[in-house]
């Protein structure tokens, strides 16, 4: 739904007396570009989630990533067709649900609340601009007007970075907590059988939870006493364990059968008969051994081939201990499997029924990083595509990380485990975090104001009413699984609302703060410059006035409509001038040329509104043209040169003026930007 509100926000700031092809023309201009980033995003998340190992993932991320594509299909072409029609409804005063015309709020001042609440809408043909019938939504003036007003106040902005020092530190001490590992209990629902079990089994039979397999599918020389010695070598070795128990606990056919033959009286008399380092004999006494309790025991763990004139694999039995949590689990299985790959010529395998679990335990993080630093890039990579800016790409990549780092350390203050089950939702979770953060960042750039915190408040009244509306219809959508008697769904509902609440205080309190911080920071730095004309001493070496008239922009510059605030001071002494700067989308170190007026254009792509000044001379006409100033010493060529200036200062501001009061059509003459 973020997406669908985003397109109704656009639909909304639209003019209503327009056409609706105007309209819907003007609504995905605004938003198209940002629901196709968020849209990306997630399906690319969901693309890279498919890499897992796991089934159960990848078949979920498979699906959600269609989901999503034909969502954004659906968005763009079919959403956009109801809109249309919704707007031809409009235009005619229907009612938006039943169709029927309705009467617009200025010409009901007589009628009931209930009436006007219901059944009024619509503008009055005969007065279009009555502001009664032309109100703004109350969301959208007060993400503007008063949350915006509130981010602007300087104690506030820190505030708000002290905040999130806050929040990332609680973020980052999670991380270093975080547990890994799905304990058994939380598979069954809260009122299974299964899960009271699972409970009692971990409460009183940790100390020996598990009796582990570990087997040999090679043809070894059982009755050579050197094989015999390596065996028992390997098997002290698992028994030496932190995890495992003593020899005691452990059943192994071949250190019992050596030890009843050596150690056990009557034994001996039946063996006595047979060389137990010759092959032939070792191998009839084992078999005859095997028919006898309580030797018999073993006669499952031993596996000759089909005329017993070899055993072809064998396996022994050791008890794991003292293993409390899945952590435990997991590090049992990884030191088991270090041993047995000590023996390679042994081909040792170590096994229990519940090590496809423990699996999972030890595949999970590797994973879960995996997908989340190549997401990552990825998504940098779509943001600095998208956004051609790179301030507010890094700033969308920030929060990415930022909320990523929330999500992770918080979920594990809320009692939950990396697993599979919240591995699926963190890869939802990388491509969540970008949507709040893309949308406003986008909004924050083509905020045609100059000022940064009105360019904040312009892109809070873009965006920050589908922000709110997509955070809270997403929070009311799963909301009830948060009372689900399952872990699964209580997962789930913790990952997402985590996300969603952390995206959307990043996209409507923190990143525009650090916009329209990082906007001063390089406006006051592009303040601080001065520039002088060509060939002057002071001049920067890319400092020049250009000076451009025309009624078409060169082969591939852009059209842009310029907004003026001041003309810059020209310093008649130095030869150089210094001003504010004026609004732009872009900005380069190429230059910006205005019609029939001047720019000042110098390193660091800082842009100035300026005047020509002294004796400076258009070299040619048309096109992109130089000054080249000529600065006399005499005192009376000085008082030429100044009157020259207040001549060309004062028709400047009046050009400026002409332009500041003139209507949009007149407005659109060209400024040509390189």
């Amino acid at each position: 739904m973020d997406d669908t509100f985003v397109l109704l926000a656009a639909w909304r700031r639209t003019d209503p007396r327009k056409s609706v092809v105007e309209r819907m023309g003007e609504t995905y201009s605004e938003a198209a570009v940002s629901i196709t980033i968020t849209s990306l995003t997630n399906f690319i998340s969901f693309i890279i989630g498919t890499i897992t190992p796991f089934p159960s993932v990848k078949i979920f991320c498979v699906y959600t990533a269609i989901c999503v594509l034909f969502t954004y299909i659906y968005q763009v072409t079919f959403f956009g067709g109801c809109v249309a029609i919704a707007g031809y409804a409009e235009r005619r005063n229907l009612h938006g649900l039943f169709c029927f015309p309705t009467l617009p709020r200025s010409l009901a001042k007589d009628k009931s609340w209930w009436f006007k609440l219901l059944c009024t809408g619509g503008i009055n043909p005969n007065d279009p601009k009555n502001p009664e019938d032309n109100e703004e939504h109350i969301l959208m003036v007060f993400f503007r007007d008063w949350w915006g007003g509130i981010l602007s106040k300087g104690w506030v902005k820190v505030t708000v970075i002290a905040c999130f020092f806050i929040y990332i530190t609680i973020g980052v001490a999670g991380c270093l907590r975080l547990k890994e590992g799905l304990e058994r209990y939380k598979l069954a629902t809260d009122y299974s059988y299964a899960k009271t079990f699972f409970n009692v089994d971990d409460h009183f039979f940790r100390k020996y939870p598990y009796r582990v397999q570990v087997y040999t599918n090679v043809t070894l020389d059982y009755w050579n006493p050197e094989t015999h010695e390596h065996l028992m070598e390997m098997l002290d070795e698992f028994e030496s364990s932190a995890y495992i128990g003593n020899t005691e606990l452990t059943e192994c056919w071949f250190r019992e059968f050596r030890r009843q033959a050596e150690n056990n009286q009557q034994a001996q008399v039946f063996l006595g008969s047979f060389d137990l380092n010759v092959k032939e004999d070792y191998l009839r006494a084992l078999r005859h051994m095997l028919k006898v309790k309580p030797f018999s025991m073993f006669k499952r763990d031993i596996k000759f081939n089909e005329d017993f004139s070899e055993i072809t694999a064998s396996r022994c039995i050791i008890q794991a201990t003292d293993i409390f949590d899945a952590n435990d689990e997991k590090e049992m299985v990884l030191d088991l499997r270090r041993i047995a790959a000590n023996y390679p010529d042994l081909e040792l395998s170590v096994y229990h029924t519940l090590f496809i679990f423990f699996d999972q335990f030890i595949l999970v993080r590797g994973t879960s990083l995996q997908n989340i630093i190549v997401a990552a890039l990825v998504m940098v990579f779509v943001a600095v595509i998208f956004i051609p800016n790179l301030s507010c790409a890094f700033w969308v990549c920030f929060s990415m990380a930022s909320i990523e780092i929330g999500v992770l350390g918080y979920m594990t203050w809320w009692n939950v485990n990396l697993d599979s089950i919240s591995m699926v939702n963190l890869i939802m979770c990388i491509g969540f975090s970008v949507d709040y953060s893309a949308h406003i960042s986008y909004a924050f750039l083509t905020a045609p104001e100059r000022d940064p915190n009105a360019k904040m408040r312009e892109a809070l009244h873009s965006l920050g009413m589908p922000i709110f509306q997509g955070s809270i219809s997403t929070v009311l959508g799963i909301i009830v699984l948060a009372f689900a008697p399952s872990y699964i769904f209580v997962t789930f509902f913790k990952t997402v609302f985590l996300v969603i609440v952390f995206g959307a205080l990043h996209g409507v309190v923190l990143l525009p703060v650090l916009l329209s911080l990082s906007e001063n920071m390089c406006k006051k730095k592009s303040q601080k410059a001065t520039f002088g004309l060509d060939g002057d001493p002071h001049a920067p070496e890319n400092g020049h006035v250009a000076f451009i008239y025309g009624s078409s922009p060169p082969q591939g510059h852009q059209l842009y409509k310029p907004t003026f605030d001041s003309i810059v001071n020209f310093d008649d002494a130095k030869g150089a001038a210094t001003g504010e700067d004026f609004f732009s989308p872009y900005s380069t170190p190429n230059g910006t040329y205005l019609n029939k007026g001047l720019i000042l254009d110098g390193d660091e792509g800082s842009l100035r509104l300026g005047t020509l000044v002294g004796n400076g001379q258009l070299v040619a006409e048309g096109g992109r043209e130089k000054a080249n100033p000529a600065y006399l010493e005499e005192e009376e060529e000085d008082k030429e040169e100044a009157a020259s200036q207040k001549s060309s200062d004062s028709g400047l501001a009046d050009t400026v003026e002409y332009r500041k009061q003139n209507t949009e059509s007149q407005l659109s003459k060209q400024m040509y930007h390189m």
